[in-house]
């Protein structure tokens, strides 16, 4: 039997995500798309910007599953002092404990879809950051243009 009752899906574009930059030395930003602010859940899942040469520090999460999608460009993956080389289309799943980090090695920006769960206080961090645009090129590979 199904449920009497309709749960509207939260649906947001590009414009609606909030983006930022951690800390200002960071050559990546981060566009929320969803976390425990806007959708009452405990993931955080949000577009990683890499500036060309761009990368994140290494960093590790005690609980938390983190799930990279290369959406465009291309770079290095490492985890624990192993190192992968990505690019679009490439998926890479960061165990809990894994020390890792995401490289930029292309000529063009790096974007990926990054995803943790559980949020593990991830966008909270996010959030702490000072606030960030997107621009016209991260806009037109937002939209697939």
């Amino acid at each position: 039997m199904y449920a009497t009752r309709c749960v509207i899906p939260v649906i947001k574009s590009p414009k609606d995500y909030q983006v930022y930059r951690i800390s200002p030395h960071d050559t990546n930003r981060l566009a929320i798309i969803f976390d425990s602010t806007n959708a009452n859940t405990s993931l955080t899942c949000c577009v990683e910007i890499f500036d060309v040469g761009g990368q994140t520090p290494p960093n590790r999460h005690q609980w938390a599953v983190e799930m990279f999608f290369v959406l465009k460009g291309k770079g290095i993956a490492m985890c624990d002092g192993k190192k992968v080389p990505i690019a679009a289309g490439d998926s890479l799943l960061v165990p809990p404990t894994g020390i890792h980090l995401i490289k930029n090695t292309g000529s063009t920006r790096l974007y990926t879809l990054t995803i943790m769960v559980p949020n593990e206080d991830f966008s909270e961090l996010i959030r702490s950051g000072t606030p960030q645009e997107l621009d016209a090129e991260d806009m037109a590979v937002l939209r697939g243009l």
